[in-house]
């Protein structure tokens, strides 16, 4: 079996740690630094960089640390380890076992994996999930992830098809907009303070930002009647497939259901682009122990069905 070593990323690994993610059978844009670092005063990382024996990078693992335990990053929708794609499951198997003793050598006692829906992986589930559970992670979380699988057949229901001939007529427009600020602060902010008394993850300033370092792959969409905004959804799109990061309404765009509208355009168009899937995100609360009832049925009814995503936890 070949042998590995693990050490912590640094500033100088950059542009190592970025071409990787761009090679690799299962990096997405978030695991890029210039991604992951916007809210780095935030977390303190504990990202890591496996090399071969020959000392060429082979996997990295965005991760950070809060006392004595490691977590794939906290800060990201996914996680796991992400691999070059020469990497088979043998080597892989060996690079967990490198990862886990390096953090036991450095005193950590527990790694906790956010698994990475095998729909982002450009070949497919990398296998991480089998030798997790070979050794002996425990599943202490799992959540339901709704998606469109574009490969097969969907069913949008009956009754928003139906809502579609009501707005016919009406002066509704969907733009593609390059600023944020409206979505942001005349219905996102609004909207979560109201329904949830929560604010986005992410700031204005910060979208913002990431969008300046990811223009083609952070996108807003809108949908407005006249000069009135009623509605967005705020996209991140991957080499395979879309995830609706942010979506919100106002009362007017509720009582429109302009929100399912703007869904259905989008599902459609990217289909029609040649995307592979559209996830529209979780619908758990509280470390996936519930879940929003209300939430379930409106991504079902758009054509959605559950994917779990799994967390793992290892006792080193």
């Amino acid at each position: 079996m070949k042998t590995y070593t693990v050490r912590k990323y640094q500033p100088d690994d950059y542009t190592i740690w970025n071409t990787l993610v761009t090679q690799s059978k299962n990096g997405t844009f978030l695991f890029h630094r210039d991604f992951m670092e916007y809210h780095q005063d935030r977390f303190e990382d504990f990202s890591l960089l496996v090399f071969d024996s020959q000392s060429k990078l082979t996997a990295i693992v965005p991760a950070n640390i809060v006392e004595n335990e490691v977590f794939s990053h906290q800060g990201l929708t996914y996680g796991g380890i992400v691999l070059k794609r020469n990497i088979g499951g043998h080597a892989l198997k060996a690079i967990l076992d490198a990862i886990s003793q390096f953090l036991k050598n450095n005193s950590i006692r527990t790694f906790v994996v956010k698994s990475l829906p095998p729909f982002y992986s450009s070949i497919g589930n990398v296998g991480l999930d089998y030798f997790l559970f070979q050794s002996g992670a425990e599943i202490y979380r799992r959540d339901m992830n709704l998606m469109i699988d574009y490969s097969r057949p969907y069913q949008i229901h009956p009754s928003k098809v139906k809502q579609l001939k009501k707005f016919d007529g009406l002066d509704l427009v969907i733009r593609e907009e390059t600023s944020f600020k409206t979505f942001w602060e005349a219905v996102l902010i609004p909207r979560l303070e109201q329904r949830h008394k929560a604010k986005p993850v992410h700031t204005l300033a910060e979208i913002e930002k990431l969008k300046a370092f990811f223009p083609k792959k952070i996108r807003q969409f809108s949908i407005y009647e006249g000069r009135n905004i009623l509605a967005g959804i705020t996209i991140f799109e991957f080499d395979e497939g879309v995830k609706s990061q942010y979506g919100a309404t106002t009362d007017r765009g509720a009582d429109l259901r302009a929100m399912d509208y703007l869904f259905m355009h989008l599902i459609e168009m990217f289909k029609s682009e040649g995307k592979k899937f559209f996830d529209m995100g979780i619908v758990n609360e509280n470390e996936g122990k519930f879940y929003n009832a209300g939430l379930l049925k409106q991504k079902e009814e758009l054509g959605c069905c559950i994917y779990n995503q799994d967390y793992y936890k290892i006792s080193l």
